[in-house]
């Protein structure tokens, strides 16, 4: 649960606009000559198609088609968990694809899902729905801007508060279990007062103090545990068993491993305290 590939936002620094080696001048150049500009495609098709996902779950929202709107964004978590490793594969990690990247996971993964949620049901509740709304696409924008603005100072192995790629994840896992067990297209009111609360908190998770495991650290390359390749087959079985029921359930377990894992660290802290002293 990736919250969604990040790592494409730390950029060396380089030219926003320039790909290696097209902006360099040829031998024949004119040192006056303008600059030719470009950037990288591969990485930056991935970001798009991150994008396409999250505009065409707006869409089928509009449409009535909750679960194809799910569906889209599930997809685009996939495409965005992809866009920053091909970057990094590729030697193809750019300024203007890390910036691209915050503004598709903007749209994907805070505008989207909350137009989702508020077309699906939040919309009966006046006011208050579209509020809270808002509120859950505020605090993805909030979120992704203090991630981009910290990134020379955090601690890679973690995140602070909720990935919105993963809080995004429970909103639309939501609606898609809900839809799927073929809910009346009016809840009563103290369900849609429900649904608004985890709006609210999902939207509160993400700009909170929470710290998340970021899973930057896993190492693909090395051996592993032959008892880890089983558990990799149970757990695709079970989603090909049920898939909203299992992905929502991961997400949500995923969303309560913050306030543990905080807590944990807040209790060894308290632990070398006294022996630093």
């Amino acid at each position: 649960m990736n919250a969604g590939d990040e790592d494409q936002r730390a950029a060396t620094g380089r030219d926003p606009d320039s790909a290696e080696g097209e902006g360099a001048l040829g031998e024949d150049s004119s040192p006056h000559r303008r600059r030719r500009r470009g950037v990288f495609l591969l990485p930056n098709l991935f970001t798009t198609g991150v994008l396409f996902s999250g505009f065409f779950a707006i869409v089928s929202a509009i449409n009535g088609e909750y679960i194809t709107a799910s569906i889209a964004i599930f997809v685009a978590m996939v495409l965005d968990t992809l866009d920053g490793r091909v970057a990094r594969m590729t030697d193809t990690q750019s300024e203007f694809g890390a910036q691209y990247d915050s503004l598709s996971d903007l749209v994907s993964f805070g505008v989207a899902p909350a137009l989702v949620v508020y077309l699906w049901q939040l919309h009966d509740l006046g006011n208050f729905g579209w509020v809270a709304a808002f509120f859950f696409a505020t605090a993805a924008a909030l979120r992704l801007a203090r991630f981009n603005s910290r990134l020379a100072v955090t601690d890679k192995r973690f995140f602070q508060g909720l990935p919105s790629p993963a809080s995004a994840a429970l909103l639309v896992g939501m609606v898609w279990v809900l839809e799927d067990w073929g809910i009346p297209a009016e809840l009563a009111d103290p369900y849609v007062v429900g649904i608004l609360v985890v709006t609210v908190l999902a939207g509160a998770a993400m700009v909170s103090n929470l710290t998340y495991f970021s899973f930057k650290d896993m190492d693909f390359k090395h051996r592993v545990p032959f008892l880890a390749i089983v558990g990799v087959v149970v757990a695709l079985m079970l989603l090909a068993l049920d898939p909203p029921k299992v992905l929502l359930a991961g997400f949500v377990i995923y969303a309560l491993s913050g306030p543990l894992l905080t807590l944990e660290r807040w209790r060894r802290h308290r632990r070398r305290a006294p022996m630093g002293e």
